[in-house]
């Protein structure tokens, strides 16, 4: 039996309709392997997503890869901070390093901030956050005030700290006028009380800044626990405890970590509190205003010693940071 096909016949008053192309050569005008079943397979090129994320690497390279290989590659060199020719010394750095008394109670300060600072930078914001949290009447205008210390410039801030606290400063001239004290206190002239001024100025200046990280994690804990556990009769306390610390221990791990990170690099407390020395006789230098000593002065500076240190340094942070992903994954466990 014969099929005759024939053409259709146009309805008489209706507009005839215009044939789009046939499939075959619709694909035949998408490129390459777009024209498979669908056009998204061709973004599924292997080489895509590096072309995407080539000036990202880019940057990483240029700014992060090498400047820390420069900086292995000159802890084994004399080189001096105006350049010049620079001779390979291999360990000699690293062996100065070892026998150097300033370098150690440079590590003694960093290491000492960072146990002060972080369990009180962990906790404190925490509170403020649990504090603020509530809808109430002008709460607004706390958690800005809070912030503010976020938006100043550290300079900015140790300018005003150091006001506050000289021997003629705010603190002292209250605290004498309300026959507290007989004489000043020496917060910028006592290597310790200097050290905790400093770490003062950090928290003051970071308790906004994780006060917001707290917030968003607040939000993620289920209001209905804390209703019911205030219906079995639990108190704050309690539910701070049971219920809060718990929603946000990831949170808190995170806070830890930069903090910890932080006050390792900590430079510009010591540098406006200290008057540029870092304290009475260099006592309160941090390791990196340490590698700024040794390493930059353009006269006695050794950038190949400096870079010994700051690869030190390095180590001492890559490590603490090993740490806390450690005891995070046994938290998560």
């Amino acid at each position: 039996m014969t099929v005759q096909i024939t053409k259709p016949v146009p309805v008489p008053g209706t507009k005839p309709s215009v044939p789009g192309p046939a499939p075959s050569r619709l694909r035949a005008l998408l490129p390459g392997p777009a024209a498979g079943a669908n056009g998204a397979a061709m973004y599924r090129r292997w080489w895509l997503p590096w072309l995407w994320t080539a000036p990202a690497i880019g940057c990483a390279v240029v700014f992060g890869v090498f400047p820390f290989l420069n900086t292995v590659l000159l802890s084994f060199t004399d080189a001096k901070p105006l350049g010049g020719a620079a001779s390979f010394v291999g360990l000699d750095n690293y062996t100065r390093m070892l026998d150097d008394s300033d370098f150690w109670l440079a590590t003694r300060n960093s290491v000492l901030y960072a146990v002060i600072v972080v369990p009180l930078m962990v906790l404190l914001p925490l509170l403020l956050a649990v504090l603020v949290e509530k809808n109430l009447p002008g709460i607004g205008f706390f958690r800005s005030a809070f912030y503010t210390p976020v938006l100043a410039s550290s300079v900015v801030v140790g300018l005003s700290w150091q006001w506050l606290l000289a021997d003629d400063g705010l603190v002292n001239t209250w605290l004498e006028k309300a026959h507290l004290i007989r004489s000043a206190i020496p917060f910028l002239s006592d290597s310790w009380l200097i050290l905790l001024s400093a770490m003062g100025l950090t928290l003051w200046k970071g308790l906004g800044w994780y006060m917001v990280f707290y917030l968003a994690a607040l939000g993620n804990v289920p209001k209905e626990l804390h209703e019911a556990a205030q219906m079995d009769g639990a108190g704050a306390v309690r539910r701070f405890w049971h219920i809060t610390i718990p929603g946000v221990r990831q949170a808190m791990m995170l806070v830890g970590t930069l903090t910890g990170i932080g006050s390792l690099r900590v430079f510009t407390e010591i540098y406006m509190l200290g008057s540029s020395t870092g304290g009475p006789g260099g006592a309160d230098r941090t390791l990196p205003f340490y590698i700024r000593d040794v390493g930059l002065d353009p006269i006695t500076g050794n950038a190949g010693y400096g870079s010994a240190v700051s690869v030190a340094l390095f180590a001492l942070t890559l490590g603490l940071t090993l740490l806390a992903q450690r005891l995070t994954k046994e938290d998560e466990s």
